[in-house]
């Protein structure tokens, strides 16, 4: 036997009130989200910008190394091209020859710098010219300005 009808008629009436502070809290909420959200953006967008950072760190530093071994080739270039072997190979390639013993003279001294100095152009051809330096050339004298005279 059934003690409870299956329509509730003497149930209570109910009225639901609204909730004031549900709009605020979901609001809230809302903004929560919305600021966690654009911080894992900001995260994000800081780890790719420092992994890009990193590659090319790592391109700058493989340069730098492959400049550091171009310098050191030159260099080796550079020491074994001036070596005394080697010029003296292209000095008598250019018909040069070492100096003889009496060719030097031990009492003589070398020369003051003169302030005129010339250089020979063309020392194989059979007429010698000469060059005047600016050393050389002198400047004309400079006329003073006349001070005027006290009375």
């Amino acid at each position: 036997m059934r003690r409870v009808p299956s329509r509730h008629r003497n149930r209570p009436v109910m009225v639901k009130e609204k909730d004031r502070g549900a709009a605020k809290r979901f609001s809230s909420l809302l903004t929560a989200a919305a600021i966690l959200a654009v911080g894992f953006l900001y995260a994000g967008h800081q780890h790719f910008a420092a992994l890009h950072l990193g590659y090319e760190t790592e391109n700058l530093r493989r340069a730098l190394t492959d400049a550091k071994e171009e310098q050191r080739r030159l260099t080796v270039q550079k020491e074994v091209a001036t070596s005394p072997a080697r010029l003296e190979q292209a000095a008598r390639q250019l018909g040069m020859q070492p100096m003889q013993a009496a060719q030097l003279d031990p009492l003589r001294r070398p020369a003051e710098p003169r302030e005129s100095k010339t250089q020979v152009v063309g020392a194989s051809a059979p007429a010698r010219v000469q060059v005047e330096t600016k050393a050389t050339l002198k400047a004309p004298p400079k006329n003073k300005p006349q001070q005027p005279r006290a009375k």
